[in-house]
């Protein structure tokens, strides 16, 4: 283990264009195939999040969350998003820098991560020089906006991927150690029953902690129910207590399959509600019209609505801009909640990300309109 590196479970996430072989190298460095679905494999594209657990060492366990690429499913990628500490950017030496390249890397800024592991993968089908062209792309692409590292690789092969895994290791040993005294925190991104156990909620357990038998609400669109923990499961393995980050299943006890739905909320912190309108601080990377239509994206959840720029504050690379988004669902969110804008897909079939930011506590400041 590297000095520094606490034995921990860590969150990582795939992104990138598609085809472009992040699935194939989830399978080669965990040996799990996240395509799960009979679809998936027919068209061989990734249409649903996929999950693989990866033990990179004796201490250090990942929960790998692999995204679909294909620009129809953005959001999809952006609800697996949530609660991931690292991204590994899968890019095609013989495509480079593809159009969900982008605009996968401008949602994993958006939604605050830091840190990013590129692969350029296929090298056995590319020169050797067009895939160093291809990382030199990618590093521009990075610069000034995440820790980044380059590695080449083939998940074919195999060639490449003892340097990945090292430099996947040296990113993780940067983090931060979590914060397990916080109110636990869920999104849920799938729903089942189990015969004889009852309702069973997936998600990224994104801070806090929680154990079997603790006081938990479901904060949903319309309302919030009451409800405990029956018995959680990590990646298939039962755990009496789990600590962020970490992915995990949890048996609500209690609670019907019709009382919960993808993008409610697992919390036991009271300041989560339901909200069609609230406040934030915002970053715009595209040109938004006032009380422009857009899907706005928290945790797994999403829904359309207009966004009303409210003014700014400060100058040049200090100023920041607030804003107003009035949602025609609720969403479950708090202060401090980071989020995702993409444009109307009224508008345009898949949309595109505009911009993203914070929630705030409270109303914005005093500030200046233009």
């Amino acid at each position: 283990m590297l000095p520094g590196l606490m034995a921990r479970r860590f969150v990582v996430g795939t992104a990138g264009h598609v085809d472009h072989g992040k699935t194939t190298l989830v399978h080669a460095l965990t040996g799990v195939d996240t395509d799960r679905l009979p679809e998936e494999k027919r068209r061989g594209i990734t249409i649903e999040l996929g999950f693989a657990e990866w033990q990179l060492e004796p201490e250090m366990s990942i929960s790998l969350i692999d995204v679909p690429g294909h620009r129809r499913l953005v959001h999809t990628m952006i609800a697996g998003t949530a609660g991931m500490e690292l991204v590994i950017l899968v890019v095609a030496a013989d495509e480079g820098v593809m159009p969900q390249t982008r605009e996968h890397l401008a949602a994993c800024e958006l939604l605050g991560i830091e840190r990013v592991v590129v692969a350029i993968t296929k090298l056995d089908r590319a020169e050797r020089e067009l895939a160093e062209l291809a990382g030199a792309e990618v590093s521009e692409l990075c610069e000034g906006r995440f820790s980044h590292e380059v590695v080449l690789c083939s998940a074919r092969t195999g060639d490449g991927l003892d340097q990945l895994r090292e430099a996947v290791r040296r990113a993780l040993a940067t983090l931060d150690p979590p914060d397990v005294t916080a109110p636990a925190r869920l999104s849920v991104d799938r729903l089942f029953t189990i015969r004889g156990a009852g309702t069973v909620v997936t998600g990224t357990l994104v801070r806090g902690s929680l154990e079997n038998g603790d006081s938990l609400r479901i904060v949903g669109q319309k309302d919030f129910h009451e409800t405990s923990v029956r018995g959680l499961h990590v990646h298939d393995r039962p755990a009496a207590r789990v600590v962020a980050p970490s992915r995990l299943a949890i048996n609500l006890a209690s609670l019907g399959l019709e009382e919960v739905h993808r993008g409610d909320v697992v919390t036991a912190d009271p300041a989560i509600t339901a909200t069609q309108r609230f406040d934030a601080r915002v970053s715009l990377i595209r040109d938004v019209k006032p009380g422009a239509a857009v899907e706005v994206y928290v945790g797994t959840a999403r829904s359309p609505g207009r966004l009303i720029l409210l003014g700014r504050e400060g100058e040049g690379t200090e100023e920041r801009v607030f804003a107003r988004l009035r949602l025609r669902e609720a969403l479950p969110l708090a202060g401090g909640d980071r989020f995702v804008i993409r444009g109307s897909a009224s508008r345009r079939p898949a949309g595109a990300v505009v911009g993203g930011g914070e929630v705030l506590d409270g109303r914005p400041p005093v500030i200046r309109h233009k």
